[in-house]
């Protein structure tokens, strides 16, 4: 039995491929096309998927959407209905790609993918709670999606229970946890549906002096969870803003330029809205266990990617074990209405057991050295256990900031050890050279550290593992690793066993030998404005842009002071907006 489930249309494109219900391999569109948060059919990921596992789209069986588009199309005709005339703007820019296009997947597939079988369609928030529970360790489990809107749901409640997923509660639209963030995300001047996770970075910035405001005025937060946004604050129901001018004289300031600084308003403001979120999906998480009395929670949705969130669910809610897909935004839904198809329609046992995220493409040191010879790129070619012990070298004696590129990618939004510029997370000025000349972004960002599994909690106040980068946690006191501990104290980890990143794992563990500290920063392998690095020929190309000092692609180790200058025929600042 062979499915291949699709996510696209919206943001953050990809594809996922069963083999008798076993993940073969998942991609996102993103990473071939180089455009960030790709929402085009995944053309490039499902042609990887299928070439992974040695087939053609005429051996599928079938091919699966993950969500339902006449729904979805009610949903948005109803709401343009309901605020005209205000809409009319928003209708008539929006109607013409429905009518040309969103409506007519099965066509698109057939046409774009060169699949002439039966296209299936899942829920929006079926494909969340699949990818949720399907793929994790349990064998029952509570499961709470929560993102900006499907069809009509913008958040659900469910139950998992062998290859059964049921959803039991939602939360329709206009009213959305997502779409509220999403909506400060807005008026603090970053991108919807990109940026999110900013405002997530600025709040440890801020004081939470708007928090009551928010859930006075704009969330009726009910005792079992449910809520009511009041709606007359927001515009994205009928227009192309995601706030209106009631909502900027309700805090007194107009929505920020993305170009201007950030004042204090803006970080207690940041701070305000994550406090709201973190005690609204607390309240879900309580109401939910009240329901279900499971002890395992599962999740997914743009909101499961609230790190800090994830952790006061891990320290202060009644589950005892939290299991979040690491692909949790779209993305996921690919896989989710795979396993949902596979498992739940077809009854078949289940048989994906997620441990870890390295599902999309690798390259051979072969195909390695054969672009570096076409590009006459000087390198030293190594064995496994000295590429190991120079790039530790260089981490810890030169202070090298290193790009990391090893075995097969990663599926979801974080590096995890496979495509990672790394450098040590001692040295405090790491931080801000990191963030100024290699990543190109703002300098009150913060970074993720990566430690070994087996000695995390002695630098972290954790007791389990967080292998998707998901978690926030505090650094324990004397822990002296400033690039990577917030402002707050806190820090976003990432713990690395040997059985799932052989490579990564044993770098840890030599660069620990060498300085005495199992902790790295590691942050995804890309610049501000491009998506993570997926070939060699990406690694290179954002090394030699930035100022990088080593770049390790598999075996072989290049030195930035001997490459030959870079010679592009375009501006590649221009092209990622970039200062």
């Amino acid at each position: 039995m062979k499915i291949l489930g699709i996510s696209a249309l919206y943001h953050d494109s990809a594809a996922a491929l069963l083999i008798d219900g076993e993940l073969v391999a998942a991609a996102h569109e993103e990473r071939f096309s180089r455009i960030r948060h790709d929402p085009a059919l995944p053309k490039q990921a499902a042609s990887y998927c299928l070439a992974e596992a040695g087939i053609t789209p005429d051996d599928l069986d079938y091919v699966v959407f993950y969500d339902k588009p006449l729904v979805k199309f009610e949903r948005i005709l109803t709401t343009y209905i309901a605020t005209f005339p205000r809409s009319l703007p928003s209708f008539t820019r929006s109607m013409p790609i429905w009518l040309k296009q969103k409506l007519w997947i099965p066509s698109m597939i057939h046409k774009e993918l060169g699949f002439a079988g039966e296209v299936l369609f899942t829920e929006h928030h079926q494909s969340h709670a699949a990818s949720a529970f399907l793929p994790s360790p349990f064998e029952e489990a509570a499961i709470l999606t929560c993102d900006g809107v499907g069809e009509w749901a913008t958040t659900t409640q469910g139950i998992g229970r062998g290859n059964q997923v049921e959803l039991i509660n939602e939360v329709r639209f206009p009213h959305s946890l997502g779409l509220l963030y999403s909506a400060f995300t807005y008026y603090l001047g970053f991108r919807v549906n990109s940026a999110e996770y900013k405002v997530m970075g600025a709040a440890p910035y801020g004081e939470p002096k708007y928090t009551g405001t928010i859930l006075d005025e704009l969330i009726d937060l009910r005792e079992d969870g449910s809520f009511k946004l009041n709606m007359k604050y927001f515009a994205y129901d009928y227009g192309l803003r995601m706030t209106n001018s009631r909502f900027s004289k309700l805090f007194g300031q107009p929505v920020r330029d993305p170009e201007s600084e950030m004042e204090q308003f803006h970080w207690d403001m940041a701070a305000s809205i994550q406090k709201a979120t973190e005690t609204v999906v607390l309240q879900m998480v309580n109401d939910l266990h009240a329901r279900t009395g499971m002890t395992k929670l599962c999740m997914a949705g743009g909101v499961a990617l609230n790190c800090v969130s994830n952790g006061r669910i891990i320290r202060e809610s009644p589950f005892d074990e939290l299991w979040v897909q690491p692909a949790a935004g779209d993305a996921g839904g690919a896989l989710g209405a795979a396993l949902f198809v596979h498992n739940t329609i077809l009854g078949n046992p289940r048989a994906t057991r997620m441990d870890h995220c390295f599902w999309g493409p690798s390259f051979s040191d072969v195909e390695i050295r054969e672009f570096l010879d076409s590009r006459g790129a000087p390198y030293r070619s190594l064995s496994r256990d000295e590429m190991i012990r120079e790039t530790a070298r260089q981490l810890d004696q030169e202070q090298a900031v290193v790009g990391w590129f090893q075995c097969r990618t990663e599926w979801g939004p974080r590096s995890l050890g496979a495509r990672s510029i790394l450098a040590d997370a001692r040295n405090q000025e790491n931080w801000k050279r990191v963030n100024l000349k290699i990543k190109f972004r703002e300098s009150f960002r913060p970074f993720a550290p990566a430690v070994m599994a087996d000695k995390a909690s002695e630098w972290f106040d954790i007791d389990r593992e967080s292998p998707y980068m998901l978690l926030v946690c505090q650094v324990r006191q004397g822990r002296n690793i400033p690039a990577v501990t917030h402002v707050d104290g806190s820090a976003r980890l990432q713990t690395v066993s040997r059985e799932t990143n052989a490579e990564f794992y044993d770098l840890l563990a030599e660069f620990d030998r060498r300085s005495g500290c199992p902790v790295l920063v590691n942050t995804s392998f890309n610049v501000r404005g491009e998506p993570i690095v997926l070939s060699p020929e990406d690694a290179y190309l954002c090394f030699m842009r930035t100022n990088m000092d080593i770049l390790v692609l598999g075996n072989q180790i290049l030195l930035k002071s001997e490459q030959p200058e870079l010679q592009e025929d375009f501006d590649w600042r221009e092209k990622f907006a970039l200062d």
